[in-house]
């Protein structure tokens, strides 16, 4: 299999899901996923265990579907060689090994991989660098700190020069200087051209990195898109929001009488009224109007926590067939 540099229209997606999903016995990993990413960057987020991690296992070949398929790069990924040659993978498992140094173990995963010594040894010192370790690339590994170890596996995935590469919770472990430095490196990265998943249940992290999502949770596709279309999805979706107004009172009296509104509660020293409503958008749009016409002067209209951070939780509850409200 040849994989280009550049992109083309002809090209089959990155990334293509096709009613795919894994057993384990009884216990479902992944449910009818059905997803088709292009050549990009991707942060693949959900709570522990959302199936994230089955998900990472059938792209990168290591598991194959009880039902479905998948394809990387066209090509059924599933011990195949051709595709693992072009993905390379960190893991969210502990790097757990005894009496050897980073530089040995890169150099004779890479000989594993077909490179000749020379080019192995080179590669190896490149990609420690770039990690920052350096200093530390003759110490055995077990004498690391997690932090460090993390940046071992993220070099063990750069080695190959990977198309695809997959980060399985890789801020785990790692100080503040460390966060900055790994999303630093995951910006230039996605900055190159090149595809990234990023799989993380912390959603701030991942959108330093890439402005792309997928959403999971219950091994079940929950919402994809781009921030912005999933920000937007807010207004189709019950929420609780905080209206600031100096006529208080009033307004949760009139609040109280919409079939949109399920409880209100009022904050009256701070002039603050909390709503909980299933129709935002009939809110925003009476809370419009009510001002166009005088009756209330609304100084202030906050969601619960206006991120993305909103809609994951907003998502979640109707996945349980529950009516969403925000606590």
């Amino acid at each position: 299999m040849q994989i280009e540099p550049e992109a083309t229209s002809e090209r089959p997606p990155l990334i293509q899901l096709e009613h795919t999903t894994r057993l384990y016995g009884n216990v479902i990993g992944v449910n009818d996923l059905n997803v088709a990413l292009p050549l990009g960057a991707y942060g693949l987020v959900g709570p522990n265990g959302a199936g994230k991690s089955t998900l990472i296992g059938l792209i990168t070949g290591a598991l194959r579907p009880t039902l479905g398929r998948v394809r990387v790069f066209g090509v059924d990924p599933f011990a195949n060689p051709d595709v693992l040659k072009h993905v390379g993978l960190c893991p969210s498992s502990d790097l757990l090994l005894t009496g050897i140094t980073a530089r040995r173990w890169l150099e004779q995963l890479l000989a594993l991989s077909g490179w000749n010594p020379r080019d192995a040894a080179q590669r190896t010192l490149e990609v420690l660098d770039l990690v920052g370790l350096s200093e530390a690339l003759n110490r055995p590994i077990n004498t690391y700190s997690l932090g460090m170890r993390q940046r071992c596996k993220l070099a063990q995935a750069l080695s190959n020069h990977p198309e695809l590469l997959i980060l399985d919770e890789p801020f785990n472990g790692l100080d503040p200087v460390g966060r900055h430095q790994m999303t630093d490196l995951l910006t230039q990265w996605t900055k190159s051209g090149k595809s990234l998943l990023l799989a993380s249940h912390v959603l701030h992290e991942v959108e330093q990195v890439t402005d792309s999502f997928i959403l999971i949770y219950g091994g079940r596709l929950l919402a994809s898109g781009t921030a912005g279309e999933l920000r937007s999805m807010l207004a189709d979706l019950p929420q609780e929001l905080t209206i600031q107004c100096p006529q208080v009172r009033e307004l949760a009296a009139r609040l109280v009488n919409q079939a949109w509104v399920e409880s209100v509660n009022v904050d009256h020293e701070a002039n603050r009224v909390t709503v909980a409503v299933h129709k935002p958008f009939e809110l925003y749009t009476a809370l419009a109007d009510w001002a166009a016409d005088g009756d209330f002067e609304i100084n202030q209209l906050l969601g619960a926590e206006g991120d993305m951070q909103s809609l994951f939780k907003l998502l979640v509850s109707r996945h349980r067939g529950s009516r969403a409200k925000l606590r």
